[in-house]
């Protein structure tokens, strides 16, 4: 638990834990709050390999004023996410690229793989068809021989925006088996190194704290 008042709860998730019951049948995240807030209204949600913060409103008021916020964009979240390979040193590098849907309920950039550009610390791409705006800004914070730790700011909430968008421009996130190849041993791990930082709402920051395996140095090559 992160923060609590009569309106909004705010959870520091776990990871491998899935917000809602799925095909598993392990025990859901929501389950487990309906055994404090009698009924909580979600807000939004991250996936189940994803850990950090996550927001929960006790009434439908808040929810409605939360959700809001989250339409008209007003929210900022930051990640941290080791990734596969020596991204670019270069400051923050920004990747706008627009996405769509692909398929097995999978997403994807809507253009190329091989039209990617880089250039001026921006990645591009021709859109060859419909997607929607994408953005992220990603700056790396340290390496190893065959990692990067990241720090990313997603301009857009997108399904999986972060996964693919780092899939797509050759840094699959460590543990990603999605977007990334689960034969990879430079990307064995036994959770998605993706973590929910922070998230600004209303003028509230929430802050959760990093997971030990995000230390840097913890991911060792091989």
């Amino acid at each position: 638990m992160l923060h609590r008042d009569d309106a909004l709860w705010v959870f520091n998730k776990p990871a491998n834990v899935s917000l809602l019951r799925d095909r598993s049948g392990a025990p859901d995240l929501r389950h487990a709050i309906t055994e404090e807030i009698a009924e909580p209204y979600l807000v939004h949600r991250l996936d189940k390999g994803t850990s950090g913060v996550l927001l929960v409103a006790t009434t439908q008021a808040s929810q409605s004023r939360l959700t809001q916020a989250f339409a008209r964009h007003e929210v900022s979240k930051s990640y941290i996410a080791w990734v596969v390979g020596q991204f670019p040193d270069t400051g923050t590098q920004v990747i706008d690229l627009p996405l769509c849907r692909g398929r097995k309920s999978r997403y994807r950039v809507a253009g190329e793989r091989g039209n990617i550009e880089h250039r001026n610390r921006r990645y591009t791409v021709p859109q060859d068809r419909k997607g929607v705006a994408a953005v992220t800004r990603a700056r790396a914070l340290s390496y190893t021989d065959t990692h990067t730790l990241l720090a990313l700011r997603p301009q857009h909430g997108r399904t999986h925006q972060l996964r693919v968008h780092l899939s797509w421009t050759g840094y699959p996130i460590v543990g990603d088996h999605l977007y990334g190849r689960k034969s990879d041993p430079l990307q064995a791990a036994p959770r998605l190194m993706l973590h929910c930082r922070s998230l600004v709402i209303l003028g509230e920051r929430f802050v959760a704290p990093l997971p030990r395996e995000f230390d840097p140095g913890f991911v060792e090559p091989g």
